[in-house]
């Protein structure tokens, strides 16, 4: 009967607008590959997406209250293993970002964005003044620049930069003084200065940073994804060039256009009006996160919650931005939509911590 209540106890319909736009996933990587030697990732995604649901019931099914308990011995694992794959974990296009396990390649960053939201939500709970001090503050920046740190390191200033929304998010709710939030945006542009100037950003990141203003001054070389992306969604115009059509998805054209850029692979096939479609989808998921952080039971709850949407907002800001221009190439995937094993499972695990939440609600 307990099992029963649990599974009704599910958000359906945040779950049935996921499950939308993972099903729009399957058919453009099947529109995005099926002419090319990739033929197939779909069934590698639709695998993924089994695992993720999997472990979203996992998740949901276990107490939040044990996670925020257990989250000072998750982050030190956290950190732990960040630097295990540092060190010894599998190599890709010259980072250092995966760990093996049973023959699959996991990018451990992406659990630690969890762990962060389990990390955070707690401490913010725990704060029992209106405003944070400046101490408060300090301690937030070192629980998440530590992996931050460690996530540069591998080098991965996109996964890095997405811990930044969770802390963001969570201050703010937990009240930040005016003068504080100015001085850590004062801090946040001396630091890129610095990171520029200095030896924290590989060439090629700074080479990507610099394209974003003027990718015409590198047509066929750092500009090439850009200008790419650019065309295939101008020549979609309103209602697309229709399924499986289109010269810069079918082509290839578009680079890593079943994951990074998979947005722009469904501008030039729907058109305006499918990319149209597809963000009020994820408005709509925003929105009912939002939703489920204000009826939580407690403040880790919200916290928790709001952890979530802070970090689904600001991968999709940030990719679809990427697609049209206004945002550098970053490698941030669009959630549930890029093809990925470790951002899918890692949405998912998301998820499970929402309904746990949502869950807690129907317990006396």
């Amino acid at each position: 009967m307990s099992e029963r209540r649990s599974a009704f106890q599910l958000d359906w319909w945040l779950l049935a607008m996921v499950m939308v736009i993972c099903a729009i996933s399957l058919l453009e990587i099947y529109s995005s590959t099926h002419n090319s030697s990739l033929h197939g990732m779909q069934w590698k995604q639709l695998i993924w997406i089994g695992i993720g649901f999997a472990g979203m019931l996992a998740v949901s099914r276990v107490d939040y209250g044990t996670l925020l308990d257990q989250s000072p011995l998750l982050y030190v694992l956290s950190v732990g293993a960040l630097g295990v794959a540092l060190v010894a974990g599998s190599k890709h296009f010259g980072a250092r970002r995966w760990i093996e396990i049973w023959g699959l390649n996991l990018q451990v960053s992406e659990l630690v964005k969890l762990i962060i939201i389990i990390v955070l939500a707690r401490y913010f709970s725990e704060v029992r003044t209106d405003r944070l001090t400046l101490g408060d503050l300090i301690k937030t920046g070192l629980l998440v620049g530590v992996p931050a740190g460690l996530i540069l390191l591998q080098p991965d200033l996109g996964t890095a930069l997405m811990l930044v929304p969770i802390a963001a998010v969570g201050a703010f709710l937990a009240g930040i003084n005016w003068r504080h939030a100015a001085g850590v945006l004062a801090l946040g542009a001396i630091l890129a200065v610095v990171g520029w100037n200095g030896h924290f950003l590989k060439p090629y990141q700074k080479q990507r940073l610099a394209t974003f203003i003027n990718p015409e001054e590198s047509p066929r070389g750092a500009g090439y994804q850009i200008l790419q992306s650019e065309i295939a969604v101008g020549s979609g115009g309103f209602w697309g060039m229709g399924f499986g059509k289109g010269s810069q998805n079918q082509l290839g054209f578009v680079p890593v256009r079943y994951s990074d850029f998979i947005l722009a692979a469904l501008a030039e096939e729907q058109g305006f009006f499918g990319v149209l479609i597809m963000l009020l989808l994820y408005l709509a998921l925003l929105l009912r996160l939002i939703d489920n952080a204000q009826k939580a039971k407690d403040r880790a709850g919200m916290y928790l919650v709001m952890g979530v949407a802070a970090i689904f907002a600001f991968q999709v800001l940030v990719n679809a931005g990427m697609v049209i221009g206004y945002m550098p190439v970053t490698g941030i995937p669009l959630p549930f939509m890029s093809y990925g094993g470790s951002s899918t499972i890692f949405g998912f695990l998301a998820l499970g911590l929402v309904m746990n939440v949502r869950a807690k609600r129907f317990v006396n």
